[in-house]
């Protein structure tokens, strides 16, 4: 009986032995289990962490100081339809004159450089036409020759008309005669030289055109010499026919110049709509719309230009400058601030431009700061691998 008691008793030692050792095991192993999870998860938010901050470029304040970056917050306002067309800037009426010849002769120059482009002031000679050795006389010695003898008819008809004499019919055709000899020779003899007849500049400006050159012969009404002051300009803009029914709505334009590539806005140049055609022609498939503003000196009539027709109004729009833009392969690009020396490239879609700012479709949402000027350099830091030290990536 005691033998058996004690039989048992060292089995029941055993079983706890054993009991303990597996649940010691389970333990070590749930604490390694624990161990390699933790670690797991450890190494994902890692992964997370670099994927969140794979994009970001890195542009020192420094950086930024030093080439001016500016950003603009994106917010929805107020823009307009914009039809792109090409037009010409012209001379606005009453803003340019073409001389011509009062009488026929042979031209000579004076003193007076009469070359395109050069300042002349009203009443200055120009050139002089001198008609000394043609076959038909001077034209203004024959007008001097016609004015006195009218005016010694018309003088004798005056005495005589009073006895009775003549009669009063034969009195009034004298002096019909006179007078018209007298405006005849008034016209020509003001600018009567010993070179022959001067032609005096009709306004103060420029010289746009010359139309004739020394020794050359002309007739009288003959152009000379087109001047102009180009202080008022037109713009003519070229819109094809299928654009006609948003006509009406336009009231001003931009327009950018192909020799300095530069933008000029009318709306800062005291630019006025006058109209648009109503029809098109043989000739032309296009309907002209017309604007004059102020030449501050640096538009050149005659030159062809991109022109921004400026339309209906649009509501709650994303707009950004043009200058906030990067091309690559056809493709537009902004960056946008995520912090103080943080930047990511976004694509975006646009839509229409009046040439200084253009509608964001689609890759912007209202509080985006985006870099409206230094995106080049933005760019190019992208493409470094140097990274400026003490940069924080908690946003």
């Amino acid at each position: 009986m005691k033998l058996n008691y004690i039989i048992l008793a060292g089995a029941a030692t055993f079983i706890a032995a054993c009991s303990a050792s597996h649940d010691n095991h389970d333990h070590e192993s749930e604490n390694h289990d624990h161990a390699a999870e933790a670690a797991a998860h450890g190494h994902d938010h890692d992964h997370e962490a670099e994927a969140v901050h794979a994009d970001e470029i890195i542009f020192s304040k420094a950086q930024a100081e030093a080439f001016g970056l500016e950003v603009m917050p994106v917010t929805p306002g107020k823009f307009h339809q914009v039809i792109k067309v090409s037009g010409q800037v012209l001379a606005a009426q009453g803003d340019e004159t073409t001389q011509v010849a009062p009488v026929a002769g042979v031209v000579t120059f004076g003193k007076t450089a009469v070359v395109e482009g050069a300042n002349v002031r009203k009443g200055e000679p120009l050139l002089s036409i001198s008609s000394k050795n043609l076959n038909d006389g001077d034209p203004v010695l024959k007008a001097r020759f016609a004015y006195e003898a009218a005016k010694k008819e018309y003088d004798r008809m005056a005495a005589l008309v009073k006895d009775k004499i003549v009669t009063e019919k034969d009195y009034n055709a004298a002096r019909l005669n006179y007078e018209t000899a007298k405006v005849a020779y008034e016209a020509v003899a003001g600018q009567y030289t010993a070179q022959g007849q001067n032609v005096p500049a009709a306004m103060t400006g420029f010289v746009k055109s010359r139309l004739v050159n020394e020794g050359d012969y002309v007739q009288v009404g003959q152009p000379l010499v087109t001047l102009s002051q180009n202080n008022r300009l037109m713009l003519r803009a070229d819109v094809s026919a299928s654009y006609y029914p948003a006509l009406p709505t336009i009231r001003t334009a931009n327009f950018r110049t192909p020799y300095d590539n530069r933008l000029y806005q009318l709306d800062n140049l005291n630019g006025r709509f006058l109209s648009y055609g109503k029809s098109t022609d043989n000739t032309s498939f296009y309907l002209p719309v017309l604007f004059d503003f102020d030449n501050k000196g640096t538009v050149i009539p005659g030159s062809y230009v991109e022109v921004f027709l400026i339309s209906s109004p649009m509501e709650n729009v994303l707009r950004i400058p043009h200058s906030a833009l990067t091309e690559e392969e056809g493709a537009y690009f902004v960056y946008i601030r995520l912090d103080e020396e943080g930047y990511r490239k976004q694509e975006v879609t646009l839509g229409v431009s009046d040439g200084n700012d253009v509608q964001v479709l689609a890759g912007l949402q209202p509080g985006d700061e985006v870099v409206t000027r230094g995106a080049y350099q933005v760019r190019l830091a992208s493409h470094s691998s140097v990274i400026p030290e003490g940069h924080s990536h908690s946003h």
